[in-house]
């Protein structure tokens, strides 16, 4: 299987900047995107091949959002968690035979760190419900977690400590998140790889310069570890400040 997860930053801006003929190549089997920044109707895709399209929208226009393209018939589709009252589009969690995938687009703590209580609740919630989920079937979550992991996932790690999404509270709810059963992917397959980033700021010459933050994830179960077969990071596809990140595993 071939999954693919996306910050476009704006789906009708992406569009015109490649979307479609990068969903075409690729040809996933799971293709998730996040901030999608639309409401119903606003956009329609029309893939060469047959998927289902699954979406959540933001309540606010032109904010958040995700969205899941899937070849494969879901079971059971879920839109927030089950707790979650929020209204900003965040998760999409599809129920297939063997394993649950969830898409989701993790709360910005704000560069004033204004929204950082709110986000830390969030991560716990989240943290609960992807666990209630391990305990039924194997979990795959992938987007935008908007968290630099490690020091090696970010160019300026000095110079951004305390910075959104490189907080030490934020990095300690990534780090309790891995330790509830999870694996970082791209970690699993490149423990110490540097210089590999999935996002850069819009700033004059910092994406050419490659000055970046690894902040778009796929997790996996633990148990699944021996199914996975690859995971990337297509640092070169533009069309959004993200860039696709990749897992291949075994037929799940």
């Amino acid at each position: 299987m071939k999954l693919i997860s996306w910050n476009v930053n704006g789906l009708r801006a992406a569009v015109k900047k490649g979307f479609n003929e990068y969903f075409e190549e690729q040809d996933a089997d799971v293709f998730c995107v996040q901030e999608t920044k639309l409401q119903e109707g606003q956009i329609t895709i029309e893939p060469t091949r047959e998927y289902y399209q699954y979406w959540n929208y933001a309540l606010k226009k032109g904010y958040s959002g995700t969205a899941v393209f899937t070849k494969i018939r879901p079971e059971s589709v879920r839109y927030g968690m089950e707790t979650d009252s929020e209204d900003e589009g965040r998760i999409l969690t599809l129920e297939f035979e063997s394993f649950y995938l969830v898409n989701v687009y993790t709360p910005n703590a704000k560069r004033d760190l204004a929204r950082l209580p709110y986000r830390l609740e969030w991560e716990d919630r989240f943290r609960e419900y992807l666990k209630k989920l391990d305990a039924e079937k194997p979990v795959i979550v992938c987007g935008d977690l908007n968290v630099a992991h490690q020091e090696i996932d970010l160019k300026n790690a000095r110079s951004n400590m305390g910075n959104s999404g490189f907080t030490d509270e934020e990095r300690g709810k990534m780090t309790e998140l891995l330790n509830a059963g999870f694996v970082d992917t791209f970690r699993y397959f490149h423990p110490d790889k540097t210089d590999v980033y999935s996002w850069w700021s819009y700033m004059a010459n910092v994406r050419a310069r490659n000055i970046g933050w690894r902040i778009d994830y796929f997790l996996a179960s633990e148990r699944l570890a021996p199914k996975l077969r690859d995971a990337r990071i297509d640092c070169l596809i533009m069309g959004s400040d993200h860039c696709p990140v990749v897992l291949e595993t075994e037929e799940l």
